[in-house]
C-alpha cells in the first residue's frame, strides 16, 4: 500500500501540475498570438 502512495506522490503530483500549467499557459498563448496578428496588421498598414 505504501508503494502505491509513493508512486502517486512521485508521479501523479508532477503530472497534475504539468497539466494545470499547460492549460493555463494555453489561454495566454492564444492571447499573445492575437496580439501579434493585430500588430502585424498595424505595421502593414503603416507601409
Amino acid at each position: 500500500m505504501e508503494e502505491i502512495y509513493f508512486h502517486i506522490a512521485n508521479l501523479g503530483f508532477p503530472i497534475a501540475v504539468s497539466i494545470y500549467l499547460l492549460v493555463r499557459i494555453e489561454g495566454k498563448l492564444e492571447s499573445l498570438s492575437a496580439s501579434i496578428n493585430e500588430l502585424s496588421k498595424v505595421i502593414e498598414s503603416l507601409k
